[in-house]
């Protein structure tokens, strides 16, 4: 009996449910698909559809077993056209053409609901989320501004944890390449009829790749649950330990020479988080729900970089919301309302730095069918932030900013049958400047503009037994992109040049397809490409391509059951080229495309998981993140060589 891996999630008709591929069949059978109305958590409601047309891909728990995966950025590698930077410390990851510095502005990372962007430019740590704690991941793709507001602009990543529904766990063992050694481990079981727990921890320490960049990285998590038909309660608190050297930058001769080098010996980031949640829904009646989530985090980092410093940041979240579920004789009317509200805070020691934002927010979005077939979605939201803010150079004695902003939506779903689905959809969107972003602006620039948007889509969808394609086209335009112009004047008391701005307007076109063919009961197979066209719509750089964005990627995997227990599994991911990150004049020569080949060798019995996993097959050296220096030159981080890891796991 093999694994009979399926990729399990095809969105059919709403932003809140994914279509599971019925069981295997023989290749050629074109009978309708059963589909299973699942609600996922990025409708804001994890028991009530909310039927939004967009474009989402669901990468559930069969699909990452069967990948062979042992990271989450491993897992969203190529996935719906996501482009990864990693500086060596860190991962960002751009949706809809953004660069690696604005992307993490500019892509929503969440961790079941819960926002993992941090209140400053600093990139969310997903090395805080060990694989093992993963149930699925959910990707949309485009503006959510109205579900999300802030920061909600060229997409949204969910991962959603394991919940206490079992009794049982898990141990796994891995060790590879480069002296990486890992364990992890989880625990769940069953207080009484109405309470559980689950509990889980991560060791991770390797060299990696590159000279200087060793990591040990730790995290546990404890959850208390509760749960009766009307009533449901958690409680959770994590604390997160990420201790790495920092290789540096590299010249592109030093690059070519030898990219395993270091740039130098010092230089080090340690971060350390801690994080509590709680949350309560009731259900009033068979309509109406109420409930709220409570989130505090805690974090400390202290680094040797270009000086030593020892910064923090706390954030507390508040979100409570009003769910509503009513049937008429159309269909399902869905209605979900609520408040967002939050404090941060930030201290840049080095800087004599801090700020204190708050932001609150208000939306209403509703989902009102016209027919058994046809649906359409309205919302909108409403939002407000301040900041107080301290800088020791450019602003000694304080300044205090207010800014507002606001997000609609309007779209159409359209589904005859329950083999397809047509969508169209408008959406604002937009995001606030960061608390570092707002402490450095050229002199007369007091307090960035929101950055604002909207972003036009359409898609179909086709699902039969054996076979799922999804095909959609966008266009997303900007304007008062918050971006760091390094030709700009810096502030004065500043200590480098340039600075944070409101850039020009820009625009992106894109397309993507996405094909998951189930030959056989064991063969499995699939492509994905997606196109982006995206370049600046005004100012001196009007027609030029935006940086660090490639206009073609793509992904193809083959999955095949050998032997009564065994599974292979193999891709490979294509990156184009594209210019440097920060030649927005388009002056040098761009990168050349690339492709990283990824083998899963999987042994699956009983209780017992096994899998060899290599990434980067081939050892294709690549840039993972580089950035425009002019006449200076451009300045380098590798991309992690070949990689090969053996993971052995004990389910009871």
């Amino acid at each position: 009996m093999g694994t009979n891996p399926t990729k399990i999630a095809l969105l059919i008709g709403s932003l809140c449910s994914f279509s599971v591929i019925a069981p295997a069949m023989a290749a050629g059978d074109t009978s309708t698909a059963k589909v299973d109305e699942h609600l996922v958590v990025i409708g804001r409601s994890d028991n009530t559809p909310l039927n939004i047309a967009a474009n989402v891909n669901v990468i559930d728990a069969a699909a990452i077993e069967m990948s062979g995966a042992t990271s989450v950025t491993e897992v969203l590698r190529g996935q719906s056209g996501i482009q990864i930077s990693d500086n060596n410390i860190g991962t960002s990851f751009a949706m809809r053409g953004f660069s690696a510095s604005t992307a993490v502005n500019n892509t929503l990372i969440l961790l079941d609901g819960r926002r993992l962007n941090n209140i400053d430019i600093a990139a969310p740590s997903l090395n805080a989320i060990p694989l093992n704690q993963v149930e699925r991941i959910e990707i949309l793709s485009g503006s959510a501004g109205v579900l999300y507001g802030d920061q909600a602009v060229g997409g949204v990543i969910n991962i959603v944890t394991k919940s206490p529904e079992n009794t049982g766990g898990s141990v796994q063992l891995s060790g590879g390449s480069f002296d990486t050694y890992e364990g992890r481990g989880d625990v769940s079981g069953a207080i009484n009829k109405d309470w559980r727990y689950f509990f889980t921890g991560s060791y991770n320490q390797g060299d990696n790749y590159r000279k200087h960049n060793a990591n040990e990285t730790g995290s546990i998590l404890g959850r208390i649950q509760y749960k009766t038909a009307t009533d449901s309660f958690f409680v959770e608190t994590s604390y997160y330990d990420n201790d790495r050297e920092n290789p540096g930058l590299l010249t592109e001769k030093q690059f070519k020479d030898n990219p395993r080098d270091s740039g130098n010996d010092k230089q080090y980031s340690h971060e350390m988080t801690t994080a509590a949640r709680t949350g309560y829904q009731h259900q009033l009646n068979q309509n109406w729900a109420l409930a709220a989530d409570l989130d505090y985090s805690d974090t400390l980092v202290s680094s040797l970089n270009w000086g030593q410093s020892r910064n923090t940041r706390s954030l507390l979240m508040f979100s409570p919301k009003a769910l509503a579920n009513y049937s008429t004789r159309q269909g399902e009317l869905n209605l979900v309302t609520g408040l967002d509200i939050s404090r941060g805070k930030a201290d840049f020691d080095t800087m004599a730095r801090s700020n204190v934002q708050q932001m609150q927010s208000a939306y209403l979005q509703a989902t009102v069918p016209l027919s058994h077939t046809l649906s359409y979605v309205v919302g909108g939201r409403y939002a407000r932030v301040t900041d107080e803010l301290v800088d020791g150079n450019v602003y000694p004695n304080g300044m205090d900013l207010d800014e507002n902003a606001h997000a609609f939506e309007l779209g159409l779903n359209y589904r005859p049958t329950a083999e397809y689905r047509l969508y169209v959809r408008a959406d604002d969107n937009f995001r606030f400047a960061k608390v570092d972003e707002q402490a450095y602006t050229s002199p007369g620039v007091l307090g960035l503009k929101p950055q604002t948007g909207r972003s036009y889509e359409a898609g179909w969808d086709w699902t039969l037994a054996s076979q799922t394609l999804r095909v959609s086209i966008y266009r997303l335009d900007l304007e008062d992109e918050i971006v760091y112009d390094s030709s700009a004047t810096k502030p004065i008391g500043g200590n480098f040049d340039g600075a944070n701005v409101n850039a020009d307007a820009s625009r992106r076109y894109g397309a993507s397809a996405d094909w998951d063919w189930q030959v056989t009961k064991a063969l499995q197979l699939g492509l994905e490409y997606n196109y982006i066209d995206a370049e600046f719509t005004d100012g001196i750089n009007d027609g030029k391509e935006l940086s660090w964005v490639a206009k073609h990627t793509g992904r193809g995997y083959v999955s095949m059951d050998f032997a009564e227990h065994f599974q292979v599994f193999a891709e490979a991911i294509y990156t184009g080229d594209r210019f440097v990150e920060g030649d927005n004049g388009n002056e040098g020569d761009k990168l050349a495309s690339y492709v990283l080949g990824n083998l899963a060798l999987n042994y699956n019995r009983d209780a017992w998981l096994a899998s060899l996993r290599i990434d980067n097959l081939f050892d294709k050296d690549y840039v993972s993140a580089g950035y425009y220096g002019g006449l200076w030159g451009d300045s380098y981080y590798s991309g992690r060589g070949r990689d090969i890891r053996f993971t052995l796991g004990y389910r009871f």
